[in-house]
């Protein structure tokens, strides 16, 4: 039987990792978190799962071989606050204990899938996986991106292109702005279309940034990804066990903020059975609205965003992901389905 450890199990991500692999028959799965937040059970509350252990005993337990013979750990868990200026904390997290698994699964003869970020381009202009244009904007963009390039020393020149024999599997997968379905616990890192639609539901609006580093109100582009590609192409890497290296996750498409919340509405008017309007339209009814930038944002925000993914390409992922439009419907659908409550106070504009 196949064991499989997820980190940060009940979180977003790694939840929905966990429901893919329950998905092809796998439910030797040791969940790894950190329930100090209680509230994120019902993420593994419906899932197949051989055991669960707290993050804060797991990485020496593992260490020194406590759960037998593990095939891939998917590491998903991380402080993803990009807003955390405790450096020494975001350090340990994001980086020392990573460092840590990785010469675990070396010893162990386990691959290592992890998660690294998109947040590790910051203020660059081109999102492609090469020093060049690793330029984070705050301390989490660069522990993710200070482990990226530990991998790259610790795996050799040839990493990803071939790892012959030198370690086991290590992919890094730099997520983009990932959306949809079992986010709801993430607070104001929550994507958003999750926000958007709490707004709407609750006001009847939604709203969205005005105008900042050369781009009109709610122009600012991200590369938003849904959720189930990002479990695609990790299971994709999971049955590739011979490509390593670290890649871009996203759809390879910028879209700017006013389509998310063009979706967001549309698809709520459509729940209605009200005729799909225009973002000009929306404006003018105030069902979008656009809030001053905010002065702590200043300076750390990626006004652009757009994944290069001729690396994953040339490894041979041919995944087709979903656009906004198609993504976020499925996902707005998605939580008015769960009859998903208001999160008051939480600002709809954050990303």
């Amino acid at each position: 039987m196949t064991r499989i450890i997820v980190t940060g199990a009940a979180g977003f991500i790694g939840s929905n990792i966990v429901r893919g692999l329950n998905a092809r028959g796998i439910d030797d799965v040791i969940a790894v978190d950190d329930l100090t937040e209680g509230d994120k059970f019902r993420n593994l509350s419906d899932l197949s799962i051989a055991d669960y252990v707290d993050a804060s005993s797991f990485y020496e337990q593992f260490t020194q071989g406590g759960f037998g013979q593990v095939e891939a750990v998917f590491h998903q868990g991380a402080c993803s606050d990009t807003m955390q200026n405790n450096g020494r904390y975001m350090m340990e997290n994001n980086y020392s204990l990573s460092c840590s698994l990785f010469h675990a699964c070396q010893k162990r003869g386990t691959r290592l899938l992890y998660a690294s970020s998109a947040a590790t381009y910051g203020g660059a202009s081109t999102f492609r996986e090469q020093p060049a244009f690793e330029r984070p904007l705050n301390v989490y963009g660069y522990s993710k991106l200070l482990f990226d390039q530990r991998m790259r020393r610790e795996c050799g020149a040839e990493f990803q292109r071939s790892m012959l024999g030198k370690t086991s599997q290590v992919v890094g997968l730099r997520y983009f702005n990932v959306y949809g379905p079992h986010e709801q616990h993430k607070g104001r890192m929550a994507s958003v279309a999750y926000h958007q639609f709490q707004q709407f539901s609750a006001e009847g609006r939604v709203k969205l940034f005005g105008d900042y580093g050369g781009y009109a109100a709610g122009a600012q582009m991200r590369d938003f990804v849904f959720v189930d590609d990002v479990v695609a192409v990790n299971l994709w890497f999971f049955d590739q066990p011979g490509a390593s290296g670290i890649f871009n996750l996203g759809s390879g498409r910028a879209q700017p903020f006013n389509d998310v919340a063009l979706a967001v509405v549309n698809t709520l008017r459509a729940q209605r059975s009200e005729a799909a309007l225009s973002l000009d339209e929306l404006v003018a009814r105030k069902l979008i609205e656009y809030t001053e930038f905010p002065d702590a944002l200043r300076g750390k925000y990626q006004c652009y965003t757009q994944a290069d993914l001729s690396a994953l390409r040339a490894k041979g992922c041919t995944h087709v992901f979903a656009d906004v439009a198609s993504g976020v419907a499925s996902y707005v659908n998605w939580l008015s389905q769960q009859g998903a409550q208001e999160d008051p106070g939480i600002p709809a504009a954050r990303s």
